[in-house]
């Protein structure tokens, strides 16, 4: 698998970052951060990420994972923080991508691209122009 784009590599390009601990738990054998810890750490950063957007509130609409894929870059250590980078890809017409990187010691270690797909009742529906408008305002640089 070729690396990420190294603009991806560069928390600078993104809108949004945080920083999340790890803990001793994510831990596997060998001593890093293992592969499941580190798609959960993705998640809560996706969380802060979309809270911090402040598009929830869509009544009767849901967000729905369609795809999640994480490259492993290098590895992760406890007991530093990871920054995790966070902002908007490819934006369709009922779907978008968030796209982040986690940094350790300022080395990127994993890049985490994930596709959202908006639901209503009736099931797959277009994103309202408001709502696109606040995805367009966080793209990743």
């Amino acid at each position: 698998m070729a690396r990420p784009d190294p603009a991806r590599q560069n928390p600078a390009h993104y809108p949004h970052r945080t920083t999340i601990q790890t803990r001793f738990q994510d831990l596997d054998v060998l001593g890093h951060i293992n592969n499941v810890a580190m798609a959960a750490l993705f998640e809560s950063a996706r969380v802060r990420f979309n809270r911090a957007l402040e598009l929830s509130g869509w009544s009767g609409h849901r967000w729905l994972v369609a795809r999640v894929e994480v490259n492993y870059l290098a590895e992760a250590y406890f007991p530093d923080d990871v920054e995790i980078a966070t902002g908007i890809g490819e934006i369709g017409n009922r779907s978008w991508q968030i796209l982040s990187a986690a940094f350790q010691k300022g080395v990127c270690v994993a890049t985490c691209d994930v596709v959202i797909v908006m639901s209503a009742s009736g099931g797959l529906t277009t994103l309202p122009d408001n709502f696109r408008a606040g995805l367009e305002a966080n793209r990743v640089g």
